[in-house]
């Protein structure tokens, strides 16, 4: 099976045979190739571990992606996965000058259209190829529509040396077409009725993820986790290729910390002293020690009441709130639906308002001085602001 793959497939939409979806008539200055590909050979790779910035804030403090990396969006139904991909592909074209891929599996049609027009009206769509096997097509197409997007992928970062953003939406859809494949064709089912070769179809898909001295494919890949059991062979067998993990949870969505990432679920690899140095390291761990500790104590809160913690405890949790609301961030691909100002915050100033926090510069601004902000210092002006109201009012 072959797909096309050049220049010319930049600003348009494929479907898994290689031909255009969006209307805009015959693709030139393309060609042919298979799409089932050896992945590079060690030799090829590069060995070195570089931090790929985003500019949301949760991810770059607690969970740094790696370049030419696989990060991993967990979540059930309805708590923000789309959203956060759709902001990084705004984030990193505008910023990074490479490629987005954009891959839907098993997408519904309306977001792969919904998806068309967000991104032709932000501008980012000469920049960006979309590859989509719906809902309503044969499983095979489903099963196939990845190794499409990465034969793509492969030529922008050999071929033309540039780095590439590959964005899967869902992974997990990819495992549940293999499975129907794998009925159709008579085959024993394994445990919880998924296919015996889920983990060789798999690895066949994302050890083609990776990068070279010249370019980088680093890949952001959605999983659906059936029932929000993180147990479920799907989840289980797709957390062993990631270099990130990013968990969102359903009760932040609910309390709208949004992006509703869970700072005690995710991890990284690249979080350590050696990569992102000793600074980032430490701050990101004292983030995580009192979230974690304010966790605990939240029991507690609910059947005593605030007042019984000690002072130590009491300033746990003003500084555990004041950073759940600082973590938040308004995004670009939201404005029409929240009216706020899309963010982008680097690393530096990410840091910078963590590191204040937790030294208490901001136990006399209301929390939600805090919450929807870029860098630190917008806290400061909204807090003014709400006190000119509040003057205002009362008189």
């Amino acid at each position: 099976m072959e797909d096309r793959v050049g220049r010319g497939s930049l600003s348009r939409m494929f479907d898994v045979f290689g031909n255009a979806l969006d209307r805009e008539g015959e693709v030139s200055n393309v060609e042919w190739r298979t799409i089932h590909r050896a992945p590079l050979p060690l030799a090829r790779r590069s060995t070195k571990s570089e931090v790929f910035e985003t500019g949301i804030k949760a991810i770059d403090v607690l969970v740094p992606l790696e370049r030419g990396g696989k990060a991993g969006l967990f979540g059930g139904a309805g708590v923000g996965k789309t959203v956060l991909l759709t902001e990084m592909i705004h984030n990193m074209i505008g910023h990074h000058e490479g490629v987005s891929l954009f891959c839907g599996i098993g997408e519904r049609c309306r977001e792969g259209e919904e998806l068309y027009r967000e991104m032709k009206q932000a501008g980012v769509l000469p920049n960006m190829v979309m590859v989509f096997g719906q809902m309503n097509e044969p499983p095979g197409s489903r099963f196939r529509v990845g190794h499409a997007a990465l034969t793509m992928a492969e030529y922008f970062r050999d071929d033309e040396r540039r780095d590439v953003l590959l964005l899967i939406d869902n992974i997990f859809r990819f495992i549940q077409a293999g499975s129907e494949v794998s009925g159709l064709m008579g085959q024993m089912p394994s445990r919880l009725g998924y296919q015996p070769t889920m983990g060789t179809e798999l690895s066949r898909l994302e050890e083609r993820i990776s990068n070279t001295d010249t370019g980088a494919i680093t890949s952001i890949q959605a999983v659906y986790v059936p029932a929000d059991d993180f147990t479920d062979p799907a989840a289980v067998h797709t957390f062993s290729h990631l270099s990130a993990s990013i968990v969102l949870s359903r009760k932040r969505a609910s309390e709208g910390l949004y992006p509703a990432i869970d700072p005690l679920e995710s991890s990284s690899k690249m979080a350590t002293p050696g990569i992102v140095g000793q600074r980032h390291y430490r701050l990101a761990q004292e983030v995580r020690q009192t979230l974690a500790q304010y966790a605990e104590l939240k029991d507690i809160i609910a059947m005593l009441g605030l007042e019984q913690l000690s002072s130590e405890d009491r300033n746990v949790v003003a500084r555990a709130r004041r950073l759940e609301r600082f973590l938040t961030q308004p995004f670009f691909t939201t404005e029409q639906f929240t009216g706020l100002q899309g963010k982008l915050v680097g690393l530096d100033d990410a840091l910078d308002g963590c590191e204040r926090i937790l030294r208490d510069e901001f136990t006399d601004y209301p929390e939600s001085a805090l919450y929807m902000i870029g860098s630190v210092d917008e806290a400061q002006k909204k807090a003014k602001s709400g006190k000119n109201a509040d003057n205002t009012h009362e008189s």
